[in-house]
Parts: structure tokens; C-alpha cells; sequence
């Protein structure tokens, strides 16, 4: 996924099904300079890790 894309998600007021090793993720915040993204799995917030946003992948 793009970083762009990865933003528009994280921003956006509806859920959007992201993947992100094979575990249905929440992106909390994305650094686009970095191409990095803040995610949590769904069902766990306090398991937070940044990771690629290349690794995340849309529905």
C-alpha cells in the first residue's frame, strides 16, 4: 500500500479493512516522510507496532 492510500484510510470516518501479515489491523497514524505506519490488530490497542506500509494491504 501506498502511504498516501495508508493516510486516506487512517483519516477516514469509516471502517476500511487493512491486512497486515495475514491480521486485520487499525492504522493509528502514518508517516508518510518515513513510509511507516502506527497499527494495532482490531481486537488488541494496546499491541501498537510501526510497520511498512508496504506491508499493509486493503480489504
Amino acid at each position: 500500500m501506498e502511504a498516501k492510500r495508508a493516510q486516506e484510510i487512517s483519516s477516514s470516518q469509516t471502517t476500511i479493512p487493512v491486512m497486515c501479515n495475514g491480521q486485520q489491523v487499525y492504522i493509528e497514524h502514518v508517516d508518510q516522510d518515513k513510509g511507516l505506519a502506527t497499527v494495532h490488530p482490531m481486537n488488541d490497542p494496546s499491541q501498537k507496532q510501526s510497520v511498512s506500509v508496504d506491508s499493509l494491504t486493503e480489504g
